[in-house]
């Protein structure tokens, strides 16, 4: 007998036993649809990311008192550190501590490479913008920069012009609009928007440019921003232990290990730092943070990978069990056949291909679910349809493996059954 035949036999075997096939069916899709709907997310979440952080420019750096921390879970990160003892000791006084205003002046000053250097703030993430009867939601941010935070942090202007070294200096009430709250408070055409005023709370700004669009994500709001210069949110905006950011871009991207190793050294000196202190400040790349999110999401993946190894090695065990009882079910049917001249090898590949038909069966319902119920993330993040074909191969080749694991013993066991007792069997 030729396996396509072998195989037909199999398949309608299997579908011959509707509710049985589809309850096994269903608990092995259910584990896959875990496996590939979660790791179809996470890819989506992680093209999203780096979609937002590479509009943040490749060559950036900045400079802030303190490492951002993004954690999902508990990383042990605490006891790695505590466990270093070869790390130098920074004096309580100075450990995270703030970088001021004159801080980052001094280093803009000194900072001699062959590169532009940015000083800015974020005075608020909860602001309310007001344009006559118009306002915006309170989830402004309002940043405060100089005359090359708009070069540095990769905006480019579509209305109007950048900050002058005036507005710089004399900290006057201008702003920059992103194309989000251009569009809340004058419309989608935004006419007028250039010298016309708003508010930003209680206080009046005249708009000296709008931002073109970033490309914002959910995962960062880019064009919901009102930018204005970084003296003007110290006069509005000032608070104490307010710490300021610098923004370092160089010419050439190969610039950028110098250049850091440069920043570093003067930023020691600025901030007053004996040889035998660590730093109390934090050089990152704009795709460092990236980095971080990707660190914590790699503990969702084994998450997944954990819930669907238990869900399929249950699975396994229930395909085993169903494929003994079939054997023992269909022991006459397996004895006339075997007098009809199959072999055990016929018989042990029919039970085999039984078991891999409804193994893969599930799988490819699992991923086809998995598949739609990770890109809802995709549709919440506004990124476009993923298809993961990489964790479809995988998911299809688990089940088809599970198959083959499940159904060796039954298959062995239906393939030693003797004709003659076979076929007085009731």
């Amino acid at each position: 007998m030729q396996s396509r035949d072998i195989f037909s036999l199999a398949y309608r075997s299997v579908t011959g036993n509707k509710l049985r096939t589809g309850l096994t069916v269903a608990i092995i899709a259910l584990g896959i649809t875990v496996l590939v709907g979660i790791l179809t997310a996470i890819d989506s979440m992680k093209s999203s990311i780096y979609s937002s952080f590479a509009m943040m420019g490749a060559n950036s750096f900045s400079i802030r008192n303190r490492d951002i921390q993004v954690r999902i879970g508990d990383d042990g990160g605490d006891k790695a550190s505590k466990g270093n003892k070869n790390i130098k000791k920074v004096k309580k006084s100075n450990s995270n501590k703030v970088i001021s205003y004159q801080d980052a002046m001094a280093f803009k000053e000194r900072f001699h490479f062959p590169a532009d250097v940015s000083i800015n703030v974020r005075a608020s993430g909860i602001a309310t913008v007001y344009k006559d009867d118009k306002k915006t939601n309170p989830n402004v941010t309002v940043l405060g920069g100089d005359e090359n935070y708009l070069l540095i942090s990769n905006y480019e202007i579509a209305q109007g012009r950048n900050f002058n070294s005036l507005d710089v200096s004399s900290g006057r009430n201008v702003a920059i609009l992103g194309k989000d709250v251009a569009e809340k408070l004058f419309g989608k055409k935004m006419k007028n928007v250039v010298n016309n005023t708003i508010r930003v709370g209680d206080v009046r700004y005249r708009v000296i440019g709008v931002l073109a669009s970033k490309g914002s994500s959910s995962l960062m709001s880019a064009d919901n921003v009102v930018i204005t210069t970084v003296n003007n949110t110290r006069r509005i905006f000032n608070r104490p232990n307010i710490s300021y950011q610098i923004g370092i871009a160089v010419k050439d991207v190969n610039h950028m290990e110098p250049a850091q190793g440069e920043a570093t050294g003067l930023f020691r000196i600025v901030r007053g730092l004996a040889v035998n202190e660590e730093d109390n400040f934090v050089i990152s790349k704009s795709d460092s943070i990236a980095e971080m999110l990707f660190k914590s999401l790699s503990q969702v993946n084994l998450f997944a990978v954990a819930i669907a190894f238990i869900t399929l090695f249950g699975s396994a065990i229930g395909l085993m069990n169903i494929m003994l009882v079939s054997v023992a079910e269909r022991t006459r049917e397996i004895g006339v056949t075997k007098a009809l001249g199959a072999t055990s090898n016929v018989i042990r590949k029919q039970f085999l291909y039984e078991a891999i038909i409804i193994s893969v069966m599930g799988g490819l319902i699992g991923v086809i679910a998995g598949m739609l119920l990770g890109n809802i993330m995709s549709i919440l993040l506004s990124s476009p349809f993923y298809i993961p074909w990489f964790w479809i191969f995988i998911g299809v080749s688990i089940c088809a493996l599970v198959g083959l694991i499940s159904g060796l013993y039954p298959a062995f066991k239906a393939s030693k059954l003797d004709p003659i007792i076979a076929l007085r069997y009731e």
